[in-house]
C-alpha cells in the first residue's frame, strides 16, 4: 500500500493546547482573539456538532449552461485578465464576484474548469461575513462540511485553515512541509468549484501551489493512458479523522473510504485527468500492493515535481483563488519564520460521482463508511 502521507507539522493547527472550552465548544484562546482582524472568522469545534454520512445526490454543474463569452464575468471594459501560466490559471482584475448575478456566476463556473484555477484580485467577499460566503457558495452545489476541521460559530459550512502566531519549531521533524492533495477526495461526490481566501497572513510566503492534473495525463504516453483506463483508486478519511483525535479535536462524520476511478473526466470540458493525490489516496484496488505502489508512487512523482505543468498564487490583500478540484492538486507553503498569523477559509461545494464515462454521469451509489480495526467511532 502507498505510505500514508496525512501529517501535519508540530504546533501549526493544535485543536486544544491554546484553546479555551465553553459548554462544549472549542475556541482559539481570548488572547489570539483579541489579536485578530477578522474573528468572526476563526475556528471553533464543537463537540456536539454530529453529520451523518453524506448521501448520494444529482450534480449539474452550471458551468454547462454558461456564456462561453463571459459577458457577465468578464464585461468589456472592466474587467482585465492575465494569464498566470500558458495553461493553467488566469488572473481577473476590476470585477468583484460578490456582485454577480446567476448568469455570472454560471460563467465563473465555466472559466475556473476551463482554466483549472482562477485567481480574482481586490475582492470583498470576506468584508461581508461568513454567513454570506455561504449563501454564496450553495450556488454552485451542496456545501461540504468538513468532518474533522473548524469552522467559524456562524457558519458550520466553511473550512478554516488557521495558523497561530506563537507556531514553532515548523520544521523540526520535516525537511520540508509540502503536501499535495485534491480536498476530501475520499467522498463519495468530492468537490468541484471551490473558493479559497487569505483574511490575515504574512506580507510574503504563504502562498498556495497548484498542480495541474489533466496536463499531466496529456503528457503520458497513448500506451500508458490506455494501461490506466479501468483502474480504480482508493481514497480514505481514516487517516484524518485518527489524526484529529490524536491531537484532541472533534470527528463530526465517521469516516469514509470510496473508491473512485483512476482517471476521470470532467462534465463540462470533456477533458480526462489523473485523480490521484498523495494526501488521500491509499491503494489501487486491481493491482497487488507492491505494484499499486509503484504505480501511484510514479503519479505522484508526475503530478507533484512536474513544476511545469505548474501555478503558484499568492494571498494579496483581498485575494479570493477559485479552483477545480477535478482537475487540480494543490498544497499550502508554510514557508515563514515570523509570528504573522495566517487565517483563511474555503468555501467548499461538492460535485458529482467521479466517473470515467460520461455516460455514467449521476448514476446512484452509496458513500461507504469505513469499519476496521484502526478505527474506533466516536461517542
Amino acid at each position: 500500500m502507498a505510505p500514508v502521507r496525512y501529517t501535519r507539522a508540530p504546533n501549526v493547527y493544535s485543536r486544544v493546547q491554546y484553546e479555551n472550552e465553553e459548554d462544549g465548544l472549542l475556541t482559539v484562546a481570548k488572547e489570539l482573539t483579541a489579536q485578530s482582524t477578522y474573528p468572526e472568522y476563526l475556528p471553533t469545534w464543537n463537540k456536539k456538532e454530529k453529520y451523518e454520512p453524506l448521501k448520494f445526490y444529482e450534480h449539474h454543474d452550471v458551468g454547462l449552461k454558461a456564456d462561453p463569452s463571459f459577458p457577465n464575468l468578464l464585461p468589456k471594459g472592466t474587467a482585465t485578465t492575465k494569464n498566470i501560466t500558458p495553461k493553467l490559471g488566469v488572473e481577473v482584475k476590476g470585477i468583484q464576484i460578490s456582485e454577480l448575478n446567476d448568469s455570472g456566476k454560471d460563467e465563473l463556473a465555466l472559466l475556473v474548469a476551463q482554466k483549472g484555477l482562477v485567481v480574482f484580485r481586490d475582492q470583498d467577499i470576506a468584508s461581508k461575513g461568513p454567513e454570506f460566503s455561504v449563501e454564496f457558495g450553495r450556488y454552485f452545489g451542496p456545501l461540504h462540511i468538513h468532518p474533522t476541521s473548524g469552522a467559524p460559530r456562524t457558519a458550520a459550512e466553511l473550512h478554516v485553515v488557521y495558523r497561530r502566531p506563537d507556531a514553532k519549531n515548523l520544521f523540526e521533524n520535516r525537511t520540508n512541509l509540502i503536501q499535495w492533495h485534491s480536498d476530501v477526495s475520499y467522498e463519495l461526490q468530492p468537490p468541484g468549484t471551490t473558493f479559497f481566501t487569505v483574511v490575515e497572513g504574512p506580507e510574503s510566503g504563504g502562498d498556495t501551489l497548484f498542480a495541474d492534473a489533466a496536463e499531466a495525463y496529456n503528457r503520458l504516453s497513448p500506451a500508458f493512458q490506455k494501461r490506466l483506463e479501468g483502474l480504480h483508486a482508493l481514497h480514505s478519511g481514516v487517516e484524518q479523522a485518527n489524526f484529529s483525535k490524536r491531537g484532541g479535536g472533534v470527528v463530526k462524520r465517521e469516516p469514509v473510504q470510496n473508491i473512485h476511478p483512476l482517471i476521470r473526466t470532467h462534465p463540462v470540458t470533456g477533458q480526462k485527468s489523473i485523480y490521484v493525490n498523495s494526501g488521500f489516496t491509499r491503494k489501487i484496488v486491481e493491482l497487488k500492493e507492491e505494484e499499486s505502489e509503484y504505480l501511484l508512487n510514479f503519479l505522484y512523482d508526475h503530478i507533484n515535481n512536474s513544476h511545469d505543468l505548474q501555478a503558484r498564487a499568492n494571498w494579496l490583500p483581498g485575494t479570493v483563488a477559485v479552483w477545480d478540484n477535478r482537475r487540480v492538486n494543490h498544497s499550502a507553503v508554510l514557508d515563514w519564520d515570523t509570528s504573522a498569523t495566517r487565517l483563511a477559509y474555503r468555501i467548499t461545494p461538492t460535485a458529482e460521482r467521479p466517473v470515467y464515462d460520461l455516460k455514467d454521469l449521476n448514476t446512484p451509489d452509496v458513500s461507504k463508511p469505513y469499519v476496521g480495526a484502526d478505527y474506533t467511532p466516536s461517542d
